[in-house]
């Protein structure tokens, strides 16, 4: 008998699956043979190779194996993969397999010792991915500090400063992961663009992007919504709908303003997650369903957890990879970029209409566009131009057509340094030590690094003061 055979007849099995690249003549006699010798469930499962050590092709072939094994049955099965049939790389990918996408006993067979379980010597803590991993994050550690890699998925994202090239490079490592993703950040920063790049990064490329604006739903039809309903499920459901989830079926689901779910959708999204499946409303029967999901929120969820307005379990079932979009007043050297940039969009979109004039913008009045704080972050920025494009009559922006297009900064929004109240925990020493980190920072940021170039930018007479007032005030750089 052979390795087969032997562990067919040594141990008890539900089912076996048996991956085989040989012509059905020579099948189907084995096949007769070893039924006569067991009594486990066997199927065949036909798998053409190019070659036996071609990891690629054996790997799909395996994980194709896999699937049609588990079926629907993925939470109630255990797995063994028996190492000692076919080719070394065979094997390879066996102990990859079960030991990160779907863990599995790990078995061996041996004339001297039988047929025993197997001591794989090390673990891997990261799931088996094509080159296409290793290519990126090797891509990664070999740019420049100053210069952001290629990534034309995330091009729409407009950008020259260090902490968003920092946010780009953690949002391509995690694209290619199936792993829920928290977008944070105040409103008109980008959530559903990085959202939607993070998409056409990932394997689900291919695949639908379904995007949900949670607090757009009446609360009396967020679960509709999102999971779906059967007909007669209440008053007005006159035919069965599918929801957001069975649409989003082996794509990305992007849940805009999470935070604004009431509390029994909260309830019924984190059972989702956990399980995989959801239920129309009006039925008991569950429905498997295969999505990433991308949820993204201008609040901030830790603070909601705790004051009891967020769920907390569901907080860190989503918060398994966290990315903060910074305001646009913190993307020091953006700014500019991004007007030229959307200037050029705001010209595209006019071109149809009459008496078109293509519009550029003064000196003047891209000064005043620099100098405002953007509490709307990119989305007032963009309307603002608009407006501005509106007002002006001829083919440049003038500063007066900004000023007007402008809309009013509430106080509050203003970093008021000079006008804080004394005594009731006042420090003078902590708020210097705020204002010094925030302008080094900024100029750090600038100057890409470039001590010399940032000391210029504050005024300090040499790199080397400008590196002792870095280690000093504790600047991140």
């Amino acid at each position: 008998m052979g390795p087969i055979a032997q562990a067919l007849t040594v141990r008890s099995f539900d089912e076996a699956f048996l991956l085989s690249d040989y012509d059905d003549k020579v099948v189907q006699p084995y096949m007769k043979w070893l039924k006569g010798r067991c009594s486990t469930q066997i199927e065949v499962v036909p798998e053409k190779l190019s070659g036996p050590t071609q990891f690629g092709e054996i790997y799909e072939a395996a994980v194709r194996g896999i699937e049609r094994a588990l079926g629907d049955r993925r939470r109630e099965t255990a797995l063994s993969f028996y190492l000692s049939p076919g080719t070394p790389a065979m094997a390879a990918v066996w102990i990859i397999l079960g030991k990160t996408r779907f863990p599995a006993e790990l078995i061996e067979s041996s004339r001297e010792h039988g047929v025993r379980t197997a001591s794989v010597p090390f673990d891997i803590s990261a799931e088996f991915l094509p080159d296409l991993l290793r290519e990126q994050d090797e891509r990664l550690r070999l740019v420049s500090p100053g210069e952001a890699p290629l990534a034309p998925e995330f091009s729409d994202i407009i950008h020259k400063s260090r902490v968003m090239d920092r946010l780009i490079q953690r949002a391509r490592r995690v694209a290619i992961r199936n792993v829920p993703v928290l977008i944070e950040g105040e409103s008109g920063t980008g959530k559903e663009l990085l959202a939607r790049a993070i998409h056409r990064a990932s394997p689900r490329k291919d695949r639908p992007f379904i995007a949900v604006n949670c607090g757009a739903i009446p609360a009396e039809l967020v679960e509709s919504e999102l999971f779906g309903h059967e007909k007669g499920a209440f008053t007005g459901a006159t035919q069965q709908r599918k929801g957001h989830f069975e649409a989003a079926d082996g794509g990305t689901l992007f849940l805009d303003e999470l935070g604004e779910l009431p509390g029994p959708a909260q309830v019924k999204l984190l059972r989702t997650l956990q399980e995989g499946e959801v239920v129309r409303l009006g039925s008991s029967k569950p429905t498997k369903v295969d999505v990433r999901i991308i949820a993204a929120t201008n609040r901030t969820l830790t603070e909601e957890s705790a004051s009891g307005r967020f769920r907390e379990d569901l907080f860190y079932r989503l918060a398994v990879a966290v990315l903060k979009l910074p305001p646009l007043r913190e993307r020091s050297g953006d700014l500019g970029v991004l007007i030229d940039h959307l200037l050029a969009q705001v010209n595209r979109e006019a071109a149809g209409e009459p008496g078109f004039k293509e519009k550029k913008i003064s000196s003047g009045a891209k000064n005043l566009l620099l100098t405002h704080p953007w509490p709307g972050n990119v989305r007032e920025l963009l309307n603002t131009l608009r407006r501005a494009a509106i007002w002006s009559d001829g083919a440049a922006i003038s500063s007066e057509d900004v000023r007007e297009a402008l809309l009013p900064v509430a106080a509050t929004t203003r970093p008021e340094v000079l006008g804080r109240p004394l005594g009731s925990g006042f420090n003078l020493s902590e708020l210097l030590k705020e204002v010094v980190r925030h302008y080094l920072g900024r100029a750090m940021d600038e100057a890409h690094g470039n001590k010399t170039k940032a000391a210029e930018l504050v005024g300090l007479p040499s790199y080397q003061t400008l590196s002792n007032w870095l280690v000093k005030y504790e600047v991140q750089r």
